[in-house]
């Protein structure tokens, strides 16, 4: 992946419980990481044809490996101001260098 192509700025962000200063716990999204990577949107290719049976994926990120960082699909992804849901996650060919992401667009209501 050249980094001509890793032009969009993502955002990943977990949720997680913060206790305040009285001890009552709230939920609070914190930013694991803020990268450059590739956003492909879901279109009528013969790779994402192949997926559309495994996923409900909307959009496939691609990032470097952040050493040190664990993702995990409780975590979502803003990016143009969209939020994610992030269905799956995958190292590329095994070599730790890049990400892969498959995320479903949350829609808002309202």
């Amino acid at each position: 992946m050249s980094f001509g192509k890793m032009n969009k700025f993502i955002e990943i962000k977990s949720i997680q419980n913060v206790k305040d200063e009285d001890g009552f716990s709230t939920k609070q999204e914190i930013t694991v990481a803020r990268v450059r990577g590739y956003r492909e949107g879901r279109h009528g290719s013969e790779k994402w044809a192949n997926r559309t049976t495994f996923t409900e994926a909307t959009d496939l990120f691609i990032i470097r490996a952040i050493p040190g960082t664990k993702l995990s699909t409780d975590m979502t992804i803003l990016c143009d101001d969209e939020n994610f849901e992030i269905t799956s996650i995958e190292d590329v060919k095994g070599k730790n260098m890049y990400i892969e992401i498959l995320a479903k667009k949350v829609i808002q209501n309202g």
